[in-house]
């Protein structure tokens, strides 16, 4: 965020006029409160001649702290000075415009801006809230959010509607609701609706939010109880919604009703002329308003955004279902785990290359940017359709001259022409915008012969270039034509060098006329500037300077030095570190004429600016319906040009139905790590044979690579699903309906969730929502509690898994107990991740270990922890005292494995006795007894005799020895 320190004269001024005004602090101390829970930024616009805004109370101390990043920006309004006044910054327009645009898309803020009540005079004591925005909701805010730059992720907000699911749907006792859907993309003007069965964990609610990327989500507010199961319900659904980043706004339930949806929605939609709109029978030629439970959503978004409020709204929305199942599902968890969008540890950020998204975004659009982040959340599960990018992306890929000669001569001049749309549509636009599209008219040909000129030897791809592109962008073409005939024939077009957007002068006889003057006034100011610069013997071009200041209008200006050569007849205007101002009785009057004309130029020509702008906005449906086209090209060429730019090769990989595939892998790298600097990757090879080898366990030192292995076989099962080539030698991948994923969850106490409670979610999710088509990464499971109950639960789970779903599974595992479990199923396969060890003293853990990073078959046994805090620096004694302790439970853990077992009391007391009995028998048959006390042995016995004795006593007590296990224990140990 930009920093500010000095503020503007006015500013300053404005902020001491407050201060002496006691009307404002009663005013702003009479707010409504603004709830903790919403996180709502107020900015008060301070109008004037240089105008500003001002933020107040906790806004002030949060801004200083976070935009200015200093608190001698704060001043204290009224008498208590720092101790009671109220703390205050103003911001200049341009910082506002950036706070407002990080408190909107990075903090998931909602924002205020309040402006003055009409009639306020300089002291203005009373404001009234102008515009509302929120994270999904930018609607009101994007004219200054977006100025200088483009929207690179969609604003969607979510309405969603519980109800109790249909006894039919699901076994008994199952806990399943309906839960009813509708979403806004406001920046596209789309609507959309889902109506599907959930469990009570709300997994395919989780999977649709992340599909849609979901900034903010309406949902009813609850009873003050919370007791009811409704309550419960929203409960758990907001507790999803915090999962994934969600801003959660509460409305009344009673605007969860359907009841005039029927009348709202044919208002707001595009015209179909197949269709009647009339209300009387909406719901039958609108599918969407049929569905059981998403109606009374959509009612409550509409309501939300306001959307019939504005005119510019109404025949401009589409309406669509979304079906969850045409894409992968994906979870919350799985997008931190496979770094999608999202850096570790850096929410809102997708720093190139270190997420999927910033490796893989090389487009040269907003709206390309958009579809890749849409792509990335939204893999596919239908192989035609993948199949279909994935040749796209090869010729591209194969024809290098043609994607660089359409990235950099077209795509880079694109603008997003959805939002020049919007601008057309709400009549704001102007006569830059309207040479902004013609740009893209005049580019249409040249990009239409570039693919034409696609080189590629199957004519397969050339035909699916036509079909997906050629075809489309001819049409736009023709329909497009037309508007460039009228800007050339309206714009004055040399006049787009110098950046002046005008009418061109022999369009309108007035307009016409008015240029002519103002070209003579032109030359007299020409002349004027030649005769004072004879006059005082001054170069032209570089000491004397005619020029059109803000303040005085047309003047000379030279260097103070230059000044003192100034005759009294020229008459001073003001002085500054720039030079000496002045002017002439003759530039005096030409000014006035300039000024004059040139107002009388502007107010003519606004009249011809907004036909000319109205006739444009006529071609938004063109303009949109192309810019969608320009989108897909951006982001294939985006990926042929980052699988051909990659360090090391990538592959097209061979995509494989789903439910019939092996997944197999040739030397797979991880496609974010691999391009660090100093990073060497270690590739590995990945095959999970369906009923041979579905389920891994893989185990290995801390810092070997287990995570790395396990992640990269999900971003390459997502990367073919999209349609990209993966960092492999050779791929075959199956189509998997989700990619579940459990790794390193972290506390949030203030939740009051712990990191074994948020473990615990995210595994029932995937035991909930997997099937055998699914693919599953597990990463140290169990570790939040005590090992034998996190051994008890990782051993339950993956059998569960192994055995019940048949899902291909990578866990990644520290219980080296739990590769016993390939014993039991044929289809578990154990790999280890290879460590290099050399034996540097007695002790087991004095070693020197070389992490080689390969993953191989078979178990590793040790997980070289106290090898790691030595690297981290731990001091000496602190390691030794580890290795020390280490050792010690080493031994225990071996007489704990040796000892009784757990046998009960009785049956080791049942053995000492048999025990007794047994030395008592062998002993009299030896030499008899004295009647009390046995008699020992002679030392001069014959040893042979003794043994036979030893053996028929054996056959006599073997029987009952069987039988005690402590026994059995005792003579096992011998």
């Amino acid at each position: 965020m930009a920093q500010m320190y000095g503020k503007e004269k006015d500013a300053d001024q404005g902020l001491a006029d407050q201060t002496t005004d006691p009307g404002f602090l009663s005013f702003f101390s009479k707010l409504p409160p603004k709830s903790p829970e919403t996180g709502t930024l107020r900015l008060f616009h301070r109008t004037g001649s240089d105008p500003f805004y001002a933020v107040y109370g906790p806004d002030a101390l949060f801004v200083a702290q976070h935009t200015y990043h200093t608190n001698s920006v704060i001043k204290y309004l009224g008498a208590g000075g720092r101790t009671t006044g109220l703390p205050s910054v103003s911001l200049k327009v341009s910082v506002a415009q950036m706070l407002l645009r990080e408190a909107l898309t990075v903090k998931q803020l909602r924002v205020e801006i309040w402006v003055p009540e009409p009639g306020q005079g300089k002291k203005c004591a009373k404001f009234r809230l102008d515009k509302e925005a929120s994270p999904g909701n930018l609607q009101e805010v994007e004219d200054l959010l977006f100025v200088n730059s483009d929207l690179l992720s969609a604003p969607i907000v979510m309405a969603i509607k519980l109800a109790s699911a249909p006894a039919s749907s699901g076994a008994a006792g199952a806990k399943l609701k309906t839960v009813g859907v509708a979403f806004a993309d406001t920046s596209v003007r789309q609507l959309g609706v889902a109506d599907f069965v959930d469990n009570d964990l709300f997994s395919n609610t989780e999977s649709l939010i992340i599909q849609l990327s979901v900034k903010e989500a309406i949902v009813p507010t609850g009873t003050t109880s919370g007791t009811t199961d409704r309550d419960i319900d929203l409960n758990k659904l907001k507790a999803v919604l915090d999962r994934c980043g969600v801003v959660i706004s509460e409305r009344k339930p009673s605007e969860f009703t359907a009841k005039n949806i029927a009348d709202d929605i044919p208002r707001l939609l595009k015209p179909n002329p197949a269709l009647h709109t009339s209300s009387a029978d909406a719901t039958m030629t609108i599918p969407e308003l049929s569905l059981p439970t998403a109606p009374s959503a959509l009612s409550a978004l509409l309501s939300y955004l306001s959307l019939l409020s504005d005119p510019s709204n109404h025949g401009s929305y589409t309406l669509r279902t979304h079906d969850l199942s045409q894409y992968m599902k994906l979870d919350a968890s799985a997008l931190r785990a496979l770094n999608l969008t999202e850096a570790p540890g850096n929410a809102g950020t997708t720093t190139r290359n270190t997420t999927l998204l910033g490796l893989l975004n090389k487009c040269k659009t907003a709206q390309g940017t958009r579809l890749l982040g849409t792509w990335l959340k939204q893999p596919l599960v239908n192989l035609h359709e993948i199949r279909k990018r994935q040749n796209l992306v090869e010729t591209f890929f194969e024809d290098t001259n043609t994607r660089r000669t359409l990235q950099d001569d077209y795509m880079k001049v694109m603008p997003d022409m959805h939002r020049l749309s919007k601008r057309f549509q709400k009549s704001v636009a102007s006569l830059e915008d309207v040479v902004r599209v013609y740009q893209v008219v005049i580019k249409l040909p040249g990009l239409i012969e570039a693919l034409e000129g696609v080189q590629t030897e199957k004519e397969e791809y050339s035909a699916l270039v036509e079909e997906v592109y050629l075809q489309s962008l001819r049409e736009y073409q023709g329909s497009l034509s037309k508007y460039g005939e009228m800007v050339e024939q309206t714009l004055d077009l040399d006049e787009l060098d110098h950046h002046n957007y005008v009418i061109k002068p022999d369009y309108d006889p007035k307009l016409k006329e008015l240029a002519a003057k103002l070209a003579e006034v032109r030359d007299g100011l020409d002349e004027e500037h030649q005769d004072v610069g004879r006059d005082l013997d001054i170069d032209l071009d570089k000491k004397l300077h005619l020029e059109n200041n803000q303040v005085y209008g047309y003047c000379f200006r030279v260097t103070k030095n230059d000044a003192k050569c100034l005759k009294k007849k020229y008459i001073e205007l003001g002085t500054n570190k720039s030079g000496v101002f002045f002017t002439t009785k003759a530039l005096k009057s030409l000014a006035e004429d300039f000024k004059e004309l040139s107002q009388n130029y502007t107010r003519t020509q606004s009249g011809l600016v907004k036909e000319v702008v109205a006739i444009a906005s006529t071609y938004t449906p063109v303009l949109e319906s192309l810019d969608i086209v320009i989108a897909h090209l951006d982001v294939i060429l985006s990926l042929a040009h980052v699988s051909a730019h990659s360090t090391e090769v990538y592959v097209k990989p061979k995509v494989i139905e789903k439910g019939s595939g092996n997944l197999v892998l040739t030397e797979s790298r991880h496609p974010c790590l691999e391009v660090q600097d100093d990073v060497s990757f270690i590739a590995n090879d990945v095959e999970m044979i369906k009923g041979k080898s579905e389920f891994h366990i893989i185990t290995g030192p801390n810092m070997g690579g287990k995570s790395t292995y396990i992640r990269q076989v999900g971003v390459i099962a997502l990367m073919a699903q999209i349609g990209c080539f993966v960092p492999c030698t050779e791929a075959q991948v199956p189509i998997f309906d989700s990619i579940l994923c459990r790794v390193g969850a972290g506390d949030s106490q203030l939740k009051g969730v712990s990191t074994f409670m948020a473990e615990m979610l995210e595994t029932a999710t995937i035991l909930r929502s997997a099937t055998k088509d699914s693919l599953i990464i597990i990463d140290e499971l169990g570790r939040g509690t005590s090992t034998y109950d996190g051994f008890g639960l990782a051993w339950a789970i993956s059998e569960h898994i192994a055995s019940e779903i048949h899902a291909f599974c990578l866990f990644a595992t520290h219980f080296h107990e739990l590769t016993a479990l390939d014993q039991q199923l044929p289809h578990v396969k154990n790999l280890h991740v290879v460590a290099h060890v050399t034996s540097t003293g007695k002790k087991t853990q004095d070693r020197d270990i070389t992490l080689l990073y390969k993953v191989e078959p078979g178990i590793s046994d040790q997980s070289f922890g106290i090898h790691v805090a030595e690297l981290a620096n731990f001091p000496e004694n602190v390691v030794k005292l580890a290795k020390r302790k280490a050792d010690e439970l080493e031994d225990f853990g071996t007489e704990v494995k040796n000892a009784e077992d757990a046998i009960p009391t009785e049956i080791t007391e049942e053995g000492l006795q048999i025990m007794e009995e047994f030395l008592h028998t062998w002993s009299s048959q030896m030499q008899g007894t004295d009647g009390e006390d046995v008699v020992m042995a002679d030392d001069d016995q014959d040893p042979e005799t003794q043994l036979q004795d030893l053996k028929k006593c054996m056959e006599e007590f073997r029987p009952r020895i069987e039988k005690n296990r402590w026994l059995q224990s005792v003579l096992t140990s011998f």
